[in-house]
């Protein structure tokens, strides 16, 4: 009888703890199933923006090639400069890295491989920017004392291609993840400028 006693009091406490531990799994099952739905959200949500990025990185870099053919001739990459270019041009430049800069403003909030290849190619184009307005200041000096800011130009612009290719590095590291292959979305650079430049895999392998 006092056998069965002992018994029952230590079945009790051991039955609670079952029906406690089924019951708390019942009530993670919504909790993780929610989880995973807000994950499975996120990963749609990431592959999405790296398609949106990728498609505004090359309609940018083809955007962007007449000013870079611009300056390459103005202030070659680690010569002298160049003959000065023409009023009308630099204004083309301005116009272009204007529009740039204001497509990468108010960017949407992504994941964090995203928002740095986002960040890095909007700082890229401010650079740029900022290349086309010192260039325009030198030009309104005259000749003799134009060689500091043609100088701080070229340096800008060199900031700019450096920090694009960087940022087109991880885009490309971005998209082979995402299982879209290689894209190499680079800014023509010249030697010195440090800039990364594309692999030798074929776009889109």
């Amino acid at each position: 009888m006092i056998a069965f006693a002992l018994g029952a009091l230590l079945a009790a406490p051991i039955g609670a703890v079952t029906a406690g531990d089924s019951t708390d799994a019942a009530d993670s099952a919504p909790l993780d199933d929610r989880v995973a739905q807000l994950q499975a959200q996120e990963e749609e949500r990431n592959a999405a923006q790296i398609v949106e990025l990728t498609s505004l990185a090359r309609r940018t870099q083809e955007n962007l090639l007449p000013v870079l053919d611009g300056l390459a001739g103005a202030v070659p990459a680690g010569q002298p400069p160049g003959p000065a270019a023409p009023q009308s041009d630099v204004e083309g430049w301005r116009g272009i890295t204007r529009d740039v800069v204001e497509d990468f403003a108010n960017p949407p909030s992504g994941g964090t491989g995203v928002n740095i290849a986002r960040s890095g190619l909007a700082a890229a184009v401010r650079a740029l920017d900022a290349a086309i307005d010192t260039y325009t200041a030198a030009l309104a000096l005259p000749q003799d004392e134009r060689g500091t800011l043609l100088e701080l130009a070229g340096r800008q612009r060199d900031i700019a291609v450096t920090t694009w290719s960087v940022a087109a590095t991880q885009l490309d590291v971005l998209n082979v993840d995402a299982g879209n292959g290689h894209t190499h979305i680079f800014l023509p650079a010249a030697p010195g400028q440090g800039a990364l430049t594309a692999d030798g895999v074929p776009e889109g392998e």
